[in-house]
């Protein structure tokens, strides 16, 4: 077992990243242009995922150098307009990623309009959360980008009552090419460190 460092992350990242590159290029470009055609029609790109997916989202909207019109929208929106008690969304019961009966109290929370689209980021694609706003997404009209790992999702049952995984609503699907799990190095013992697909 070679020794766990910052080198060895870098090393197995970019193996990752290079196979991104020579993979999903032309459906990265796909998913530049509806943001494009989006923004070009006075629209706004609304960027959601759940759970650490959320990051996602942070990184294209509101910050130095981010477009204006890119949106994010969090599940905990939930508690900050009282839609839910904080008690509620902590439910480690009823994690609130996995459920499937939100999707259309999470969009009526925002201003979407026919013309904004969709980022859907879930490195699994099996949380009813994310599927349930796919589906309400594309019920209202709107084009759809998936981010997920094709890996992860292949590799485990929808958790979403339809049975559907997150990627059948994509007008464009990005594979992130992650590992099954996320993280990306083995320690030689039964866990694994270091996620890659934020």
């Amino acid at each position: 077992m070679r020794e766990i460092n910052m080198d060895l992350f870098y090393e197995e990242m970019m193996k990752v990243v290079d196979v991104l590159e020579g993979k999903e290029m032309d459906n990265i470009r796909k998913a530049s242009e509806v943001c494009a055609d989006t923004i070009a029609q006075g629209g706004v790109v609304h960027v959601f995922g759940s759970g650490h997916s959320v990051g996602f989202g942070m990184e294209l909207a509101g910050r130095p150098g981010s477009l204006v019109p890119f949106h994010t929208i969090v599940t905990s929106d939930f508690v900050l307009h009282g839609k839910v008690s904080l008690a509620e969304f902590k439910d480690p019961d009823n994690i609130f990623e996995r459920r499937a009966d939100i999707a259309d109290r999470l969009y009526d929370l925002y201003d979407i309009r026919p013309q904004d689209s969709f980022i859907i980021i879930s490195n699994s694609g099996i949380n009813g959360v994310v599927i349930d706003f796919a589906i309400k997404a594309k019920q209202e009209g709107h084009k759809v980008i998936v981010v997920t790992s094709w890996q992860h999702t292949s590799a485990e049952a929808s958790r979403h009552p339809s049975g559907k995984k997150l990627y059948e609503m994509g007008d464009v699907v990005i594979d992130n090419c992650g590992p099954q799990g996320d993280a990306l190095i083995e320690t030689g013992k039964i866990e694994k460190i270091c996620s890659i697909s934020s």
